[in-house]
């Protein structure tokens, strides 16, 4: 996992010889393990009572870091170009505070500040981040609780009596009954859809997606066999509790974010490991839906094969697309400009606006973003995004840098996966939206030392 002399003898920028040196683990890596091992406190029994400031203290920690990093970095790098426009998010979200619509001033500052908590690590990620071997050790660090995360869903399954937590959040139970977050397994015996390490049914297939991926780059990775045959559970692992989950959209998700990977890792000149990879993948897809099918019955199978009974536009019309469909449409004409802010989602709930008679439901971050700031809110945070995913292209394709290009490679696939899900969930008001910006900045961070223009 070391980075070639080679590469860094070609590299433009005295900084690049200089990070050449092994960093020690930091505040980064331990800030990735803290993302999975905060939540993990509440599968605990009694730990509800306080859900609040655990889940707080997960985007807390961002805005401290954020703090940190204005008092005391020195470290002079770049910007990068995202940071504009979500600079312009931000001051957009800070005049919508003061919408008329926004049902209070403190529910409408936790829901600018929960925006700001998931972008910060952008800015900060780089002072903390310095070389591809570290960059390869955090995102090894992720696979392994990412792939934990997977095998703890897998296990609820399996023998929930011993590994389901003893109680869920109230907020996502609350008048739900088990019906929409279970469903019938092998002889009629009622599955929960896994939680993971969380609390709430089913979270455990947004990890479970980043397990898949991880594994398998690692497992046909130039590392020890032992090394890799855990990566290749921890990628079984992940499809497992995808399918066990039934969240169907992250399994599409995880498709595409593995063949971004392949066609990347191709065009890098790597086309052996893109076939190893893609012929991989194929085998552990079905190997890791005949273990679900065997755990959670027919009910998997089932789930499963709707994706392919009608045609994609149709899938997904009968499950996000409605919503997409109202935000186009009536939200489209009666709320061009926004329609204030803590209206919906996290603040909403734990701050009372929520419910409000004024309070609005976004399953989708179109619909979210179209409440909090409108048209031209929905503009700014995809213009983020793309050129997010422009800049990460740039360093995967930088062929100098052998394994700087490798890392790009895998966060360009993981963070398009994440980019993806604003068609069916929130991720930037949710953590997998802060560990999306922080790969981002991390590999910014590393790009700007090695002088790769445009990253």
């Amino acid at each position: 996992m070391n980075v070639r002399p080679d590469v860094l003898a070609a590299s433009p920028q005295p900084m690049a010889a200089a990070a050449a040196a092994r960093v020690p683990w930091g505040f980064a890596e331990l800030f990735i393990i803290s993302q999975t091992v905060l939540p993990a406190i509440l599968i605990l029994p009694g730990t509800q009572a306080v859900r609040l400031p655990i889940r707080v203290s997960c985007f807390l920690l961002p805005l401290a870091a954020f703090g940190w990093w204005n008092l005391n970095s020195e470290i002079n790098i770049r910007q990068s170009r995202a940071q504009s426009w979500l600079f312009a998010v931000m001051f957009l979200l800070a005049v919508m505070l003061f919408h008329p619509q926004t049902p209070s001033f403190m529910g409408g500052l936790a829901h600018l500040a929960v925006y700001f908590a998931v972008m910060t690590p952008l800015f900060w990620a780089p002072a903390f981040v310095k070389t591809p071997e570290q960059l390869a050790r955090i995102l090894w660090i992720l696979l392994i609780c990412s792939g934990v995360n997977a095998m703890v869903g897998v296990l609820q399954v399996y023998d929930p009596q011993r590994w389901l937590p003893a109680e869920f959040s109230r907020v996502s139970m609350a008048g739900l009954g088990l019906g929409p977050v279970s469903y019938v397994g092998p002889d009629g015996r009622v599955i929960v859809r896994p939680p993971g390490l969380f609390d709430t049914p089913g979270s455990v297939a947004g990890p479970a997606a980043y397990a898949a991926l991880l594994g398998l780059v690692f497992a046909v990775s130039a590392m020890p066999a032992w090394k890799r045959l855990m990566s290749l559970a921890f990628a079984g692992a992940g499809l497992a509790a995808i399918y066990l989950s039934q969240v169907r959209i992250c399994l599409v998700i995880t498709l595409a974010m593995m063949v971004v990977y392949a066609v990347v890792a191709a065009r890098q000149g790597r086309v052996g490991r893109a076939t190893q990879f893609a012929v991989l993948a194929g085998a552990l897809l079905v190997g890791s839906f005949m273990l679900a099918s065997t755990l959670g019955g027919q009910s998997v199978v089932e789930r499963i094969m709707t994706l392919t009974a009608s045609d994609p536009l149709t899938v997904y019309q009968g499950a996000r697309g409605a919503q997409l469909q109202v935000t186009f449409g009536q939200m489209f004409t009666d709320a061009p400009l926004g329609a204030g802010l803590g209206r919906w989602g996290m603040a909403g709930a734990y701050f009372g606006t929520a419910a409000d008679s004024n309070a609005l439901w976004a399953e989708i971050q179109f619909t979210g973003w179209m409440i909090d700031g409108g048209v031209l809110m929905i503009a700014l945070y995809l213009g983020a995004l793309i050129v997010t995913a422009m800049a990460q292209y740039r360093v995967a394709t930088a062929y100098r840098f052998s394994r700087l290009a490798q890392c790009g490679a895998v966060i360009l696939a993981a963070d398009l996966g994440t980019a993806a899900m604003i068609f069916s969930f929130t991720p930037f008001v949710a953590q997998v939206g802060i560990q999306y910006w922080f790969l981002a900045g991390a590999l910014h961070g590393v790009a700007q030392r090695y002088g790769i223009e445009g990253a």
